[in-house]
């Protein structure tokens, strides 16, 4: 048996941080990098990143960029209540796996 697990997060979901700097704010995800189970969520988890002169940024500098989350640190929310709720998988009408809200029942 492997330990792969599933992700219930997806690109686009807005999510809610569960624990860091940034705990309590919510997000839309711009990436999910799914060999090391991180996300990163726009807005947040901010960096700041020395870069050198190149062709396309002559100036180099200082640039803000946000960081990797673990998934395990953020929580999906519910987009027709927007509260957060735990994510579960079960077969919709049409026989295939589909995520839902814990919290309401509801198909995500």
């Amino acid at each position: 048996m492997s330990d792969i697990k599933k992700i219930y997060i997806k690109k686009g979901d807005t999510v809610k941080i569960l624990t860091g700097n940034d705990k309590g704010k919510t997000g839309k995800v711009l990436e999910i990098i799914t060999s090391n189970y991180r996300a990163i969520v726009e807005g947040m988890n901010m960096v700041t990143k020395h870069v050198k002169p190149s062709a396309e940024k002559p100036e180099g500098g200082l640039i803000n960029t946000e960081a990797t989350l673990h998934i395990s640190n953020l929580m999906l929310v519910e987009p027709a209540s927007g509260e957060p709720t735990r994510v579960g998988r079960k077969l919709n009408a049409d026989g295939k796996n589909q995520r839902y809200s814990k919290k309401s029942g509801e198909f995500i």
